[in-house]
């Protein structure tokens, strides 16, 4: 252990000037139970995820053993990648520093501090967007086809909130956010997703009793729909069906819905568009406006991200194409798309890569890093940068 006048030496020899420096000195030694640098890992946190360790709750990593890990606190996810320093990182129980030093008037004249570490790089974390496509397929290996059809599923999978949490690259709110994005309901403590016929006939039997009834869209009334539903579907099914396609709320100690165009003429174009390869758009059009509830109009804006439509063919064609069923890596989705089409506008490409801009993205900055502009007919255009195989 180093005598001050050992340490004042070295100072000497440094050529530091003592009058610039505090009184205390600190001298290190490697404890004997000093770990390893593997044995140590340091994270760099932001004052916002500290915040979240201060307050008492829980960071989280993600990830199997073929996916890249994440960290999640309770709303946000953030990609972990390992940042090398030239520095060498020493981990030091009880050191004080400089301000601590200079306030503490009592402080020896000397420190010996031991050291129980070391490494050479530590965890960076970077905001990115929740890894979701895993919910969706997770949840389609066993999807909710009626009552009637539990018993040929009953030895499938099946996923829990805790399950859900321990498989899926994202935070818990984000999840439950994405949940209900996809209509997913809890059947029996586990999340399941409804198959689409069937979630199409729970839709079109409240839409036939608001037919029936002369209820205004705006106003339809829960009780109602489950006295006379009731006996066709599980109630929870029929209630789960105006909350996924309409939104709640109550008058005079009543429960009602008002029911959301948009939404329903959307899935009823997409109940449409599953089996035709191309439908031509004029006869599209018309099919659907005859197939949505009366009283409730269509418009083609109501497709975005769900179907697109082809300007070039004679006559004009729309085929289906959801941007849920496309990759979730940036570069996979331009390839995808620029593999269906090998032009693009800004407005057809907009709603296919729209989820995939981040708080401090656009949809310009990523079709400037991902495509190349070209002029064709006077319209500005889009295509790949790279062959598209």
């Amino acid at each position: 252990m180093r005598s001050r006048e050992e340490v004042d030496a070295t100072l000497h020899v440094a050529k530091l000037d003592l009058a610039e420096l505090l009184p205390t000195a600190q001298c290190l030694s490697f404890s004997a139970q000093a770990a390893d640098a593997g044995d140590c890992r340091l994270l760099q946190l932001e004052p916002e995820l500290c915040a979240e360790l201060e307050a008492g709750r829980s960071l989280v990593i993600r990830g199997d053993r073929d996916e890249h890990a994440v960290l999640c606190s309770k709303d946000k996810t953030y990609d972990m990648k390992i940042a090398d320093t030239s520095n060498t990182l020493l981990f030091i129980p009880g050191c004080e520093t400089p301000e601590q030093l200079g306030m503490n008037k009592t402080a020896s004249n000397i420190l010996y501090t031991q050291i129980a570490g070391f490494s050479n790089n530590y965890w960076e974390l970077r905001r990115c967007r929740p890894k979701l496509k895993k919910l969706k397929k997770l949840l389609m290996e066993n999807p909710y086809e009626g009552p009637d059809s539990e018993n040929e599923s009953s030895t499938k999978s099946k996923y829990t909130t805790e399950k859900l949490l321990d498989q899926v690259q994202a935070s818990e709110k984000e999840i439950m956010d994405q949940l209900e994005v996809l209509k997913a309901c809890q059947i029996e403590g586990c999340w399941r997703i409804l198959d689409f016929d069937y979630e199409m006939k729970l839709l079109n039997h409240v839409t036939q009793l608001i037919y029936t009834e002369s209820w205004p869209f705006s106003k339809v009334p829960l009780s109602i729909c489950l006295q006379e539903l009731g006996p066709l579907e599980p109630k929870e099914m029929i209630e789960h069906i105006l909350v996924s396609y309409g939104k709640k709320y109550t008058d005079e100690g009543e429960t009602y819905f008002e029911m959301n165009e948009e939404k329903i003429c959307r899935a009823t174009a997409q109940m449409l568009l599953q089996n035709a390869v191309k439908f031509s758009l004029a006869e599209f059009q018309e099919v659907w406006q005859q197939s949505v509830p009366e009283g409730m109009t269509t418009r083609q804006d109501q497709l975005k991200g769900l179907a697109l439509v082809d300007k070039s063919s004679r006559p004009e064609t729309i085929s289906l194409l959801n941007v849920e069923d496309l990759p979730e890596d940036n570069q996979e989705r331009f390839n995808s798309l620029f593999a269906i089409r090998e032009k693009w506008t800004e407005a057809d490409i907009a709603p296919y890569i729209q989820d995939l801009c981040s708080e401090k993205q656009t949809i310009g900055t990523l079709l400037t890093k991902h495509a190349r502009s070209s002029v064709q007919n006077g319209l500005k255009v889009y295509n790949s940068r790279r062959p598209v195989s």
